[in-house]
């Protein structure tokens, strides 16, 4: 612990973020980093608990309590105080395979287990692992590492998200040789299309990417496993398979009228925003422009949609939640080091209010009606109100104008076509069964990772589970393992 004082006598400071009204012109990430000096002080408010719950990455409450990769993050925190970036840097790959892409997307349940936050502001951990990652590829210190021995063995993974990458990187780190099928055109899974580019841009990815085909790996896109390759042949041809397809069966909303013209699902909408945004030649892309928008879901991929569609010119932005408005103040029955269940005005929200002068979300209300014109075109949504207890309040329709709807409301496990494929057994939520702690699925030769393995989670479960069962892969190969 550099500056046993440094929470008392420093206050936390986050990165500086861009104007709502400025940042919104463009699809450009919009956080300004602190000064090497600033770092250094953010660095010193860590106290190097003795029992650190940053980094416990525990089960509280059926949410997660610190890092589940358990990250050393008083390590590092100190590192970056005694200007030390290059050990810092050190200590963060040895737990995070992609600090890069955790420290811009990943909600920071370290943050909301961190000892400051009982009595004070937590740490900018997040923050200061993106300072770090970045400090090791502007200084040249993230090199290609291929490795010096190979084995023969083959290896197959389903999937290019966050899971998929990882199980990827730590298997051809061990000498195996790794190809990755990923069905869009690009590799990254749900982290390049699922996430605007203003929240992570692709580049960061790209930048990733290319460092692993430099290192051996094999990407192969637009192949759709379990329509353009069978499991079997995939089976046949390699040592062993990883399943890393995520949880991308979309929750529908099977209201009257659901066959309106102008409903999507979130994730479709937010891919094609990117892709034009990416290629402006691709012009199959849902626009918002001028458009009455209503998004179904109140979560992180809700209110990407939302900073997606202001970013388009919709006209209009409404954004519908089931749940109730949460306290802005932790609740007793949700003490420290629980993940506090208070309101998150994200940065969607925060540029609707900047635009339009008030905050998009209606609480405790879900659609009853897309209402279409002659022609199967959505003009109107009909809501109503729900109670405690998710009944309907009586008398409480309401009508709003509606050109598009974006259906953000959660996903309900893997896609049907993938696992009957490969023949493994799934859970009742269409999860792939493994045994507890085990990533190995019900047939001989495939294993599973992140979301498809979970269900819908964050990025951290992700890349933790894609390394653990790159372990059991290993060993299920050689015998034994040193990863």
């Amino acid at each position: 612990m550099g500056k046993p004082t440094g929470f008392l006598e420093y206050e936390r400071v986050n990165n500086v973020s861009t104007a709502p009204l400025k940042r919104i012109k463009d699809f450009d990430e919009f956080h300004i980093p602190l000064s090497e000096e600033e770092r250094r002080i953010q660095g010193a408010r860590c106290m190097d608990c003795g029992v650190p719950f940053c980094q416990s990455g525990m089960m509280i409450g059926g949410m997660a309590s610190g890092c589940p990769l358990n990250n050393l993050i008083p390590e590092w925190n100190d590192l970056i105080y005694n200007n030390n970036l290059e050990e810092a840097l050190s200590r963060l790959t040895k737990t995070n395979s992609f600090p890069e892409f955790t420290s811009r997307v990943c909600p920071a349940p370290c943050e909301a287990a961190c000892t400051c936050g009982l009595n004070d502001k937590p740490v900018t951990i997040k923050e200061n692992e993106n300072a770090i990652i970045e400090y090791g590829f502007e200084k040249g210190l993230i090199k290609a590492c291929p490795p010096k021995v190979r084995t023969d063995k083959k290896i197959a993974i389903i999937g290019s998200g966050a899971s998929g990458l990882a199980c990827a990187a730590s298997l051809n780190k061990r000498g195996h040789h790794v190809t990755v099928f990923e069905r869009s055109d690009r590799p990254g899974g749900l982290l390049m299309y699922g996430i605007p580019n203003m929240k992570l841009e692709k580049s960061v990815i790209e930048r990733r990417i290319n460092l692993m085909k430099e290192e051996g790996i094999v990407f192969k896109t637009g192949v759709n496993v379990g329509v353009d390759i069978k499991a079997e042949d995939l089976k046949k041809e390699f040592d062993a398979v990883v399943l890393c397809c995520g949880a991308s069966h979309p929750r529908n909303i099977n209201a009257p009228g659901r066959e309106a013209k102008g409903i999507y699902f979130a994730v479709d909408f937010l891919t094609r925003a990117t892709k034009h945004v990416l290629n402006k030649s691709f012009k199959d892309f849902y626009d918002a422009k001028d458009k009455n928008v209503i998004v179904i879901g109140g979560g992180d991929t809700g209110n990407d949609c939302v900073g997606t569609s202001i970013r388009m010119g919709c006209k209009s932005i409404m954004q519908l939640e089931m749940m109730p408005k949460a306290p802005e103040c932790r609740r007793e029955n949700n003490p420290w080091p629980e993940w506090p269940k208070i309101l998150k005005t994200d940065y969607g929200q925060e540029e609707a209010i900047a635009v339009f002068g008030h905050d998009p979300r209606l609480y405790q209300t879900t659609v009853k009606e897309f209402i279409a014109d002659k022609t199967g075109k959505l003009i109107k949504v009909k809501t109503v109100g729900l109670d405690s207890s998710f009944k309907e309040i009586p008398d409480s329709e309401k009508e709003y104008p509606a050109d598009i709807v974006l259906i953000a409301a959660g996903f309900l496990g893997s896609e049907e076509y993938v696992y009957n494929d490969f023949k493994v057994k799934v859970t009742q939520r269409t999860n792939v069964l493994t045994e507890a702690g085990s990533y190995k699925t019900s047939e001989d030769k495939v294993f599973t990772a992140g979301d498809m393995h979970r269900g819908q989670s964050l990025i951290v479960w992700a890349i933790r589970e894609g390394r653990e069962a790159a372990k059991e892969v290993d060993k299920y190969l050689l015998g034994y393992t040193n990863l």
